[in-house]
């Protein structure tokens, strides 16, 4: 394992932070958050398609750079540390890892260059009122075979709850039961039965919706009943992601708490020299290293496809959930008064904390798997 970046990785993280120092500052973030899509589409079509961070993962033969997890993740982190209003864990993540690990090359030559290219916008539709992200168990929506339905003879019926970006994508990757098992529909948002509603939630920056299918005409991805080790690598995958978001997000607001204990006086001398400040920067540094440690383990094993992906994966995502919504309390606290009020942005990254905190398991989820596995290695 190796912990150091390489030069084409460093300047990578380089010209990704430039471009979202220019494009995400916090007025347009706070923008973003009050309109519909929640993000922008032209800086989207430029941070996928011109920096080519859409395509980051994808095979050449798709449109993209045929890079490996650590190069996602090392943009990953930029846009944790941005709060980046864009479709990054959804399109990049969920979505295009489920079209490859399907092994359905028709369907990836017809989603994949768009994706790689800026110009679609996909979701993976797994999550249901019951089933939350734990997994594919609890999934009761169907697929079925129809001769007279259009989309390659296949409808689908029943709700997702909680789909990232799902308002606004074009295609949507369903989640569902068929007489073989669970399998991947592609559904076109556009499609007739396909009933679409934003859902609130605390995290602003971040969208999801509630999607009803009513005999939605659908394409089957891949062979029917085959979907479940596809749909738990996938998951795998997106703990690792957003475990290096939120490292990113986590390093922000401890140089945020830094800067402010640095230049705030109080009793004539910066409040950064008293010992309970000093204290709380020093947790906050040792949770954000600590977790930086077990995200990028994470990314290895990824970019590896190593046979322990499911331990790295819920490593990093229970590390790093509880340091990123410590470090964000923490940077409230050393903010004193003004850290709680609108104007200030510790508030939204105390807010990204606490729902990415809750995406793809909670941290005590990923701790009870962790103790399974640990437990089941000994039993062996």
């Amino acid at each position: 394992m190796n912990l150091a970046f390489t030069q084409e990785q460093n300047e990578l993280r380089r010209t990704v932070r430039d471009f979202l120092d220019k494009t995400s500052p916090e007025a347009e973030v706070r923008r973003l958050m009050e309109t519909v899509d929640g993000y922008d589409p032209g800086i989207w079509h430029q941070l996928a398609g011109e920096l080519g961070i859409a395509g980051l993962t994808l095979p050449e033969e798709y449109g993209g750079a045929g890079c490996g997890f650590v190069e996602l993740g090392v943009v990953l982190e930029e846009a944790g540390r941005s709060l980046l209003c864009a479709p990054v864990l959804s399109t990049v993540v969920l979505a295009a890892s489920a079209l490859l690990g399907l092994g359905d090359d028709a369907a990836c030559h017809d989603y994949l260059p768009g994706i790689a290219a800026g110009t679609s916008v996909a979701t993976l539709a797994l999550t249901e009122s019951a089933s939350r992200w734990a997994g594919a168990d609890g999934i009761t929506t169907t697929a079925t075979l129809d001769g007279h339905s259009n989309g390659n003879g296949w409808t689908v019926s029943g709700k997702k709850a909680f789909v990232l970006d799902g308002h606004a994508a074009s295609l949507l990757l369903v989640v569902a039961r068929t007489g073989a098992g669970l399998s991947v529909l592609a559904v076109d948002a556009g499609a007739p039965g396909v009933h679409r509603v934003p859902r609130a939630t605390l995290d602003q920056t971040r969208r999801q919706a509630d999607i009803t299918f009513t005999a939605a005409p659908a394409r089957l991805l891949g062979e029917a009943g085959a979907a479940r080790p596809v749909v738990e690598h996938v998951l795998d995958l997106a703990a690792v992601a957003i475990a290096t978001e939120q490292v990113g997000g986590a390093a922000r607001v401890l140089d945020m708490a830094v800067d402010h204990a640095r230049t705030r006086v109080q009793f004539g001398r910066p409040i950064g020299s008293f010992q309970a400040v000093k204290h709380k920067l020093a947790d906050m540094h040792l949770g954000v290293e600590s977790a930086r440690s077990a995200a990028y383990h994470g990314l290895w094993a990824a970019a590896d496809n190593l046979p322990d992906l499911p331990l790295a994966a819920s490593l990093a995502k229970a590390c790093c959930g509880d340091a990123f919504v410590a470090a964000a309390t923490e940077n409230i606290q050393v903010h004193g008064g003004i850290g709680v009020t609108w104007e200030h942005p510790a508030h939204l990254y105390l807010k990204r904390a606490h729902s990415s905190r809750q995406l793809f398991g909670h941290p005590a989820h990923h701790r009870q798997r962790l103790a399974r596995y640990v437990l089941a290695e000994q039993s062996e």
